[in-house]
């Protein structure tokens, strides 16, 4: 961890001060009295001091077993008179004491943050600041130290492994995809109201999908291009995760799901100092699923004939009846998937100014490649301005923030997972004779002429955050924020006519293109007083303040066919025909008044009130205001008498415990509003509307009610800190389309549905620090969750279209299944429970095996050792779970298409112990039923429990000698270097077949930190 960045200010004006008041080198050897003799120093020993993120000022630097000391300037220099030979001590708040031996006259040391001063620091909580030790919220927290180790483009893969409580799951390896957060659990029925609220730099950050389905389908999962791609995880100084009632209630209706606060970096040093980074890297797939070969596949075919009772192979059976090649084998996943994604980053920035003003530039470009063929990738252009001032007589301040990012994704139309795992083994050559794509006479599809489907996206985000502060008085400030964002998209996906075999006679009439544009806008403005005195015995801190927020989204996908030549495919205009499939524009408003008090009784016994009257435009005119609040206390036992004299070995200990309520309004706009929309449809002229939505004014907030009570220990002067919490949240009055009769004319209409989900946990964090010396550190992590996820109530569940869907006292996410019971030795099919006992298996009857694809516990274990100028950080990360195994192909085996090598050696005659059935070349329906059973039952869902090598980073920091004036880091990092497990498929952390999982990445690089 980092300091706060709220401390340096204060730190600048005591370096100032101890800076003005302390006499040079020189005067303080003449007051001291060193045990050598006169003349012995001969030289200035120089140097710079420094941690992971840069220069660090107001570092002691001593002469050991001598008089002599000073204190490094603001850019982390430092100069005394020693000689070589000499042991010098650094010493400074937050960090570990080192000692190192003067072996020329300059020098440059690296320090590392001190598990056993942490407490003392400052973490952000969003509309406050309060120190570690006497916070009352549960807040977890990762700096630019941990993010900048990370060859990542998006912030949330920074999270992985890294925060108790904080479950982050990759969706692809395609680059410009998502990935899917749960803070604590998943609260909400429906899969869009579980997101957490984004705060960068103050501003709230929009997540909502805005990609449109139409573009992006085929090639990125669900939800599109992911929003937080717009922003570049080299500017983030930290992240917070806000977890429980006493850290969220503060946001009201938008911290029922947990809160992600962003900050991105600010100006530290009064001197001009240049920074460069960069870095280059290669990632590739990881894992790949083990298939069959040649002759696996085609013995599979032989028998899935000869089951269907072939005694010659139909003309249309090309991989089997000897038109391909029977020696020939692809393996497709290397074929199509086996690329080098080459990753370029370089990143410049400047920052310096003056006790008054500081100023942080900073711009980044970075760009991606991909696995697939051909010419596809990721670019990202990142531009950060940081300007911080104060007034002389420091009663004025003003922080400006500014983030631009511009990101450029071309991709292909369809991901080429799902077709490399079931193209035929003998499948013929990509390429004919001539280098043209090979049709083989029309007796299969090429897989690269998809690759002429273009899916590409632009987006280019805004975000400006300005707060404004005036101490009025000693005890009374006044602050306000104002923030502004414009998030762009443009998708369109080109698909020409040539993706077709030739010999269909198509031209570029059929060509067809989709584009989607999308505009989001968004103001906020935060007036706040802040007021502090003493009452009574103690400290007390209130918090005033007011929100205003209102965004506006403008939506236009168009489609347009019929095009003259492929060349025009660019221009619209150009098109025959050109539909407008959507025009939409909405407005969204929120409005909120937030207080909190906090009461600290000499650092001991601290109590926290928090509440937020909320009022949201996406309810009626009588439900739209909310209250929502919360109490967190802490004891800090470690400070009583008692316990500070007969608990030697505790050297910290503080219980605390918080109750509230929080909210959602993760609903959409003008859903309580009876609407209407186009048909899309002439008639006599004229396009009509249709109905859409029906009215209902009385849905209102889901509630989510959250207790923790959490205890913090630390051991042999904090080298050993445990964390022990425990919570459960309670969420009600679910939002969820209620499913009316098809008579209705309507599918659903928005209501509170009365359910109840429960999340309830137990979160372990340990900090240790192993070795303490002058040369070698070794500190590590570990942090492990237990979650357990329950539908508490659900009234009528039993008779709704849910039934199938969840079970009373279940998690949410689990699926009713067929419970699988192997082969029937004799017919060679599927065996499963007939539960209602009628001879068959039919649904919903006999689907009642019940699954849960939560998973049971997730963490991750860190380590980082420092070796002199040598620095060596890994993280593992490990999740036990169930999911979908290798058997769920969605291909029934003995069809044309390759299988998982586990499925080779189906049943035939004799067989008493086979794994899999009978095959078929589809001409047995029973084989085929039973098949498509077997997909819906417990035999596709196995342990997808992983331990994965996260990330690994070992870097190098060059002696000041070798580059005056500068400080230079050589590094090498890796991303999901390795994976244990026991699933049978590809990837573990998301089972999905036809996903490309996530890639294995190295890159090297070198850090520069210099004075002009």
């Amino acid at each position: 961890m980092k300091i706060f960045s709220a401390n340096n200010g204060l730190r600048l004006l005591f370096y100032s001060f101890v800076l003005a008041s302390c006499p040079p080198a020189a005067s303080a050897r003449a007051h001291a009295s060193p045990p050598y003799s006169v003349g012995y120093y001969q030289q200035t020993i120089s140097g710079t001091v420094s941690d992971t993120s840069g220069p660090l000022p107001g570092v002691s630097v001593l002469v050991k077993n001598s008089g002599i000391s000073t204190i490094s300037d603001v850019n982390g220099n430092f100069q005394l008179r020693a000689a070589i030979g000499d042991t010098l001590v650094f010493s400074f708040i937050g960090y570990k004491e080192i000692t190192r031996v003067a072996t020329s006259p300059v020098m440059a040391v690296v320090l590392q943050e001190d598990a056993a001063q942490l407490q003392e620091l400052v973490i952000n909580a969003g509309y406050y600041s309060v120190k570690d030790k006497e916070r009352t919220g549960s807040i977890a927290r990762i700096t630019a130290a941990d993010i900048e180790k990370q060859p990542v483009t998006n912030p949330l893969a920074a999270l992985q492994g890294r925060m108790s409580g904080v479950d982050v799951v990759q969706n692809t390896g395609v680059s410009g995809g998502g990935f899917t957060i749960r803070i604590r659990g998943r609260n909400s029925l429906r899969s869009g109201g579980n997101e957490p609220l984004y705060i960068v730099d103050g501003m709230p950050f929009a997540t909502d999908n805005i990609s449109a389905q139409g573009a992006y389908q085929g090639i990125l999962p669900s939800g599109g291009a992911s929003p937080l791609n717009g922003l570049n995880p080299s500017d983030i100084e930290s992240i917070e995760v806000l977890k429980d009632a006493d850290a969220t209630a503060i946001y009201g209706s938008r911290g029922a799901n947990g809160v992600v606060l962003i900050t991105t970096k600010k100006g530290k040093s009064e001197k001009t100092e240049f920074s460069v980074n960069a870095y280059t890297g290669a990632g590739r797939v990881s894992r790949f699923m083990d298939l069959m070969d040649t002759g696996q596949y085609l013995a599979m075919r032989q028998q899935a004939f000869a089951n269907d009772g072939f005694e010659q192979y139909p003309d249309w059976a090309y991989d089997v009846n000897g038109t391909w090649d029977q020696n020939r084998y692809t393996d497709w996943q290397k074929e199509l998937l086996g690329g080098t994604a080459i990753t370029q980053n370089i990143e410049a920035g400047v920052a310096g100014g003056n006790e008054a003003t500081r100023y942080n530039l900073r711009g980044t470009t970075y760009k991606e490649g991909n696995v697939f063929p051909g010419d596809f990738g990721f670019r990202k252009t990142a531009l950060h301005l940081n300007l911080n001032h104060t007034s002389a007589d420091k009663r004025f301040s003003l922080n400006l923030s500014a983030n631009y990012v511009a990101t450029k994704n071309d991709l292909p139309g369809t991901d080429l997972t799902y077709k490399a795992t079931v193209l035929a083994p003998n499948a013929p050559a990509l390429y004919d004779s001539n280098g043209e794509l090979n049709w083989e006479n029309s007796t299969w599809e090429n897989p690269l002429a998809v690759l002429r489907q273009e899916y590409l996206s632009k987006s280019a985000n805004l975000t400006v955050g300005s707060s404004l502060g005036y101490r009025i008085t000693d005890k009374l400030e006044f602050r306000t924020f104002i923030g502004y964002t414009d998030n762009r998209l443009e998708e369109s996906r080109k698909t020409p006519h040539t993706i077709y075999n030739p010999s269909w006679g198509y031209t570029s009439s059929v060509s067809n293109v989709f584009r989607s544009n999308v505009k989001q806008q968004s103001w906020n403005l935060e007036p706040q007083l802040n007021f502090i005195s003493t009452l009574g015995p103690g400290k007390m801190d209130v918090l005033a303040g007011l929100t205003f927020q209102e965004r506006t989204t403008q939506g236009l996908q168009l489609s347009a066919t019929g095009f003259s030549s492929n060349a025009l495919m660019d221009n619209m205009a150009a098109a025959s025909t050109v539909r407008i499939v959507s025009d939409n524009e909405s407005e969204y408003r929120y409005n909120a008044v937030f207080g909190r008090i906090n009461y600290n009784i000499d650092g001991k016994y601290i109590l926290n009130l928090t509440g937020r009257r909320d009022g949201s435009s996406r309810f009626g005119p009588g439900n739209r205001f909310a209250n929502f609040g919360a109490v967190g206390a802490a004891w800090l036992f470690s400070e009583e008498k008692l316990v500070k004299d007969g608990v030697r070995f505790l050297s910290f200990g503080k219980l605390r415990g918080s109750y509230g309520l929080t909210g959602s309004d993760q609903i959409g706009d003008y859903q309580y509003l009876s609407s209407y929309r186009v048909t899309g449809v002439p008639y006599q002229g004229a396009v009509g509307l249709q109905p859409a939505r029906l009215f209902n004014p009385e849905f209102s907030w889901e509630t989510n009610k959250k207790l923790e009570v959490a205890l913090e220990t630390g051991y042999l002067n904090d080298r050993l800190f445990l964390t022990v919490a425990h919570f459960r949240n309670r969420s009600s009055s679910q939002l969820v389309g209620i499913p009316l009769p098809g008579t209705t004319g309507f599918p659903s209409i928005q209501a509170n549905l009365d359910a109840t989900v429960q999340n309830t946990g137990w979160e372990f964090d340990l900090r240790t620090d192993i070795i303490r010396g002058s040369d070698l550190n070794w500190t590590a992590s570990f942090n492990l969750s237990f979650l357990r996820n329950k539908l508490l109530e659900f009234d009528g569940l039993e008779n709704s279209t849910y039934a199938q869907q969840y079970v009373i006292g279940q998690p949410l996410d689990i699926v009713q299944v067929y419970d699988y019971t192997g082969v029937d030795p004799d017919t060679g099919l599927y065996t499963f429970t007939d539960y209602n006992n009628d001879g068959r298996i039919t649904y919903p009857a006999d689907s009642k095996k019940i699954l849960s694809l939560t998973p049971d516990y997730y963490g991750g274990l860190q380590n980082s050792l420092s070796y002199k100028n040598w620095q060596l950080d890994f993280l593992f990360q490990f999740v036990k779970q169930k999911g979908y195994n290798h058997f769920n192909t969605g291909v029934v085996p003995g069809l044309p298409n390759n299988q998982p090598a586990a499925i080779a050696g189906g049943w035939q005659q004799g067989m008493t112990n086979a794994q899999v059935q009978r095959y078929t070349a589809g001409y047995d329906n029973d084989a085929v039923n039973a098949f498509y059973n077997f997909v819906s039952g417990s035999g596709v869902i196995s342990d997808a429990s992983f331990i994965r090598l996260k990330n690994l980073s070992l870097s190098y920091t060059l002696d000041q000698n070798w580059i005056p004036k500068a400080s230079c880091r050589l590094y090498f990092q890796g991303q999901n270097l390795l994976t244990i497990t026991d699933f049978r498929g590809a990837d573990p952390e998301n089972q999905t077949r036809g996903s490309l999982p996530p890639l294995r990445v190295f890159s090297m690089g070198i850090q520069l930190n210099f004075e002009p």
